[in-house]
Parts: C-alpha cells; structure tokens; sequence
C-alpha cells in the first residue's frame, strides 16, 4: 500500500510541457499537488468509501437481526414478557410494547442504509473524478491495456499531450 510511480516518460513529459507553455510555470514543474499528496488523498478517499461499505454491510445485519425478531415476536401473545437490551442493560418489557419499538428501529436503520449508499455513491463519483484528474492507475488494472495506455500517453507527450506529464501508480 502507499506505492507509487511516475510515469515512465516523465523528463520526456515535463520538457514537452515547457517547450508548449511559456518558462512561467517554474522549470515545467506543475503547481499542483506532489505525487506523494496525490497518492495520500486518494488512499484516505478510497478509505473513506471502504468505511462507509462496511458500516453499511454492519447496519444491513442489524436489519435481518431485527426482521428475524419481529417475525419471532408476531407469532407471540402481546401480553407475554420478553427482554431488551438498551444500552447495555437488559430491559422487560411485553412484546406489544417492544414490537413497535422494533418495528420503528428497522425503518430508521433503513433510511441511515439508503443515506450511506447515496454517500458511497457521490464518493465513488469524487474518487473517479480524481483518478482522472491526476491519471491514477490501481496496480494490476488494465495488465494488458496498461500497455497500451502507457505507450499512448508517451507518444501523447512527445506529441504535445493534452493530459497532465505524469500519471500515478496506486497499489
């Protein structure tokens, strides 16, 4: 993890952006972020979605936990005694008076599930976005077509490239 690489033609690459641009930019070095920067933030975004995947996986098993109990429960006298545990301590109670309650619980984990996703959703967008931007390739994506890719974005650069000189190799 934290690998990573310039790309293979990054002195071919970053004397093609002086001759195409004016001496202004500083010896052709780009103001953007390092490779190192680049690389941090993309592991911290990627690592945020891998959050957010597991804390929903966490709150799907509380769903099927709850469904199983009030499927238990329906079948059940509502004036019989059954335990909850709240905040650690085990609580009687009636089913009548838990099943709501349980009922209640499911559709909130529910809505917090479908609030997740559509989170996960925008910082997948946000990540592609980035990967984009800074030409980022995950290790082993594309063995084939890598290839290709990185002949393509040489003859790119020699040619005048439209894209940034450097792209980053992320494990």
């Amino acid at each position: 993890l934290g690998s990573y690489w310039g790309a293979p033609s990054k002195m071919a690459a970053n004397s093609s952006n002086t001759g195409n641009k004016s001496s202004s930019s500083g010896g052709g070095k780009q103001s953007g972020p390092s490779a190192e920067q680049v690389v941090a933030t993309f592991q911290r975004m990627r690592q945020e979605q891998r959050n957010m995947a597991s804390k929903a996986a966490e709150l799907e098993m509380d769903i099927n936990e709850h469904s199983l109990v009030i499927e238990t429960l329906k079948e059940v006298d509502p004036s019989r005694k059954c335990f909850r545990l709240v905040g650690g301590v085990l609580v009687e109670r009636t089913v009548k008076e838990v099943l709501p309650a349980l009922e209640n619980n499911k559709e909130q984990i529910t809505k917090i599930i479908e609030s997740i996703n559509t989170q996960m959703q925008a910082k997948g967008r946000e990540l592609t976005e980035y990967r984009e931007r800074y030409n980022i390739r995950l290790v082993g994506e594309g063995e084939g077509e890598g290839q290709g890719q990185s002949a393509a974005s040489s003859s790119n650069s020699e040619g005048g490239g439209s894209k940034s000189g450097a792209g980053v190799l992320v494990s």
